[in-house]
């Protein structure tokens, strides 16, 4: 299957260090085999590199570009971040979206259906590599736009000593859905540019059921 080797941001580097990720001097934010590429253009995650998906192609309006000549060199990240976790992305077609994911190998792994949080939608989840993709759309098409990315939530060696770290930038440390992990959100104040959130470490979130609590 494809596996997910690159995000373009279009957000401060300078942003990200101050929160304790480690930026190295092309602005390159790597995580776990995954690059972040800060500063690029567009607005928030404006792309994404999959492998053995050629740049240019556009997955439901999800924008494919070329993947780094090479892996990024590990980091060791202030904050605690040793994984992505999944990427949100959102759709107002879910079926249309999982159809063009489809074309390139992306296959769903399992659906959770919720109202938890309002009108009812339904969260399918897929493997890019070690990362999951979150797919979020309502039970009903609600419209014709093209999916879109939304944000990211990464594992942390220790939850609390992230939270003591990023102090009042984080929100409230919370249950997350999957049994036995914890998350928090950064709030908007920070200045990541997308919306962000750190788990605590624990069972596969494929397995477990990524949780949509950064999409709120």
């Amino acid at each position: 299957m494809p596996e997910l080797v690159a995000l373009d941001v279009a957000t401060d580097p300078d942003a990200w260090r101050v929160l304790g990720f480690v930026v190295d001097d092309d602005d390159v934010c790597a995580v776990d085999g995954v690059a972040i590429r800060l500063g690029s253009a567009g607005r928030k995650i404006s792309a994404w590199a999959l492998a053995d998906v050629p740049g240019g192609v556009e997955v439901d309006g999800l924008l494919t570009v070329p993947p780094p000549p090479s892996p990024p060199t590990a980091a060791s990240h202030a904050n605690g971040t040793v994984a992505l976790d999944h990427l949100v992305v959102m759709s107002p077609h879910a079926d249309r979206t999982i159809k063009a994911l489809a074309v390139h190998g992306i296959e769903p792994r399992r659906q959770r259906h919720t109202d938890q949080y309002g009108p009812p939608f339904t969260q399918t989840f897929f493997r890019l590599g070690r990362p999951i993709l979150e797919l979020i759309g309502p039970d009903t098409p609600a419209g014709s736009e093209p999916a879109r990315f939304y944000g990211v939530a990464f594992t942390v060696d220790d939850l609390d000593a992230t939270a003591a770290l990023l102090g009042d930038r984080l929100g409230r440390v919370k249950d997350a859905v999957q049994p036995g992990r914890r998350i928090a959100t950064l709030r908007r104040e920070a200045g990541a540019g997308i919306p962000v959130a750190f788990m605590s470490p624990g069972a596969d979130s494929l397995d477990a059921g990524a949780s949509s609590d950064e999409a709120q």
